[in-house]
């Protein structure tokens, strides 16, 4: 495709992520790489490696003539909605690292600014391309466990110390950092992408060590919409393989395991997500247990989650697809997690109106 017809794209923030974001821009045949967004002087090397022009800010792009059709926010989670904001107000499309916000009512506003200016407002939880959430998916919508009944969930391991050393030291303080509003909003989105909304929250805090602001982990009891109840344990200090990132191998950073992160049951079997089982009786075979269980694995594809956002985001800024996950379905994410910070300082159940 001619260069003038591609979707111009910026990147704010090179952090982690945004230069994963910028592979996969460069990667699109639809879209060209604009320009990259931040004030740090090492972001330099990161727009040379791109040979893209920086900018310091999204004023001085737009000053510098620089106008991008859309934009990539990868900045610590409480810049988020200034960012998006500043973006959407100056006819930007754009496309929010998860969360979309730190609290409910500032994530509202967001939504409510890209409804007034008429620009799209894209939500960064990548993981709904994930192959093995699309075979989960999948399996599901072909009804391979019959009924959904319950779910079991896990995500922990233990992240290093340098990870909470500058500049990334935000990630444990109060307000922005801890495994609820980094690790756990995803799992609550592709909870909500497989089995619908969560309407109760029970949660209790487990015990920390690191003497950290924020929580090391929080165990949890989930009522969703249809009727199915869940648990799920959090934690990002504790060591184990049973997590979405070394269940998946998505991030290289992690050594791959394979290992299960997810157990939904249902009135006719049982699918495990990560090591991609599907328990059932065979055909004919009366469901009790006498009879032996028979072992399926469930294929899963082969696409790369952000190169599949990234083409979704530019369909949807030429208005030929609906966002994957729009800014109200990440708001829906946000306002279990605030549900579950509240349960865990209270100690009481939260319900949610959906």
């Amino acid at each position: 495709m001619e260069a003038e017809n591609r979707v111009k794209i910026a990147i704010i923030g090179t952090g982690l992520i945004g230069p994963r974001h910028a592979l996969s821009v460069q990667s699109c045949p639809d879209a060209v790489l604009l320009c990259i967004v931040d004030p740090r002087p090492e972001a330099q090397f990161v727009a040379d490696e791109f040979n893209v022009p920086l900018f310091h800010s999204i004023l001085r792009m737009l000053q510098g003539q620089c106008i991008p059709d859309a934009a990539i926010v990868c900045t610590p989670n409480s810049t988020h909605v200034a960012l998006g904001a500043e973006l959407l107000n100056n006819g930007i499309a754009a496309l929010v690292e998860k969360p979309v916000s730190v609290d409910v009512a500032s994530g509202r506003e967001l939504i409510d600014i890209a409804r007034r200016v008429g620009k799209p407002l894209v939500i960064g939880h990548h993981r709904r391309f994930n192959p093995y959430v699309s075979a989960a998916k999948a399996a599901l919508a072909a009804h391979s466990i019959g009924q959904p009944i319950a779910v079991s969930g896990l995500w922990v391991l233990k992240k290093s110390t340098s990870y909470f050393e500058p500049p990334t030291d935000w990630r444990a303080k109060s307000g922005s950092g801890g495994p609820i509003l980094i690790n756990l909003i995803h799992e609550i989105d592709i909870l909500h992408f497989l089995l619908g909304p969560i309407v109760r929250v029970h949660a209790e805090k487990t015990l920390s060590r690191r003497g950290h602001d924020v929580e090391e982990g929080v165990a949890m009891l989930f009522r969703f919409a249809s009727g199915v109840v869940g648990t799920f344990i959090l934690s990002d200090n504790i060591p184990s393989a049973h997590n979405f990132e070394s269940g998946t191998g998505e991030n290289p950073m992690i050594p791959k395991s394979g290992k299960d992160f997810y157990r939904i049951f249902g009135t006719e079997g049982t699918l495990s997500v990560g090591d991609m089982k599907l328990t059932r009786y065979g055909e004919g075979v009366e469901m009790k247990w006498e009879n032996a269980l028979q072992v399926e694995e469930v294929a899963v594809a082969g696409e790369i989650p952000f190169d599949e956002q990234v083409k979704n985001f530019v369909d949807v800024v030429r208005g030929r697809e609906e966002p994957r996950c729009s800014g109200e379905d990440g708001l829906k994410a946000m306002i279990i997690c605030d549900a579950v910070m509240r349960a865990m300082e209270s100690g009481s159940p939260v319900d949610i109106d959906v």
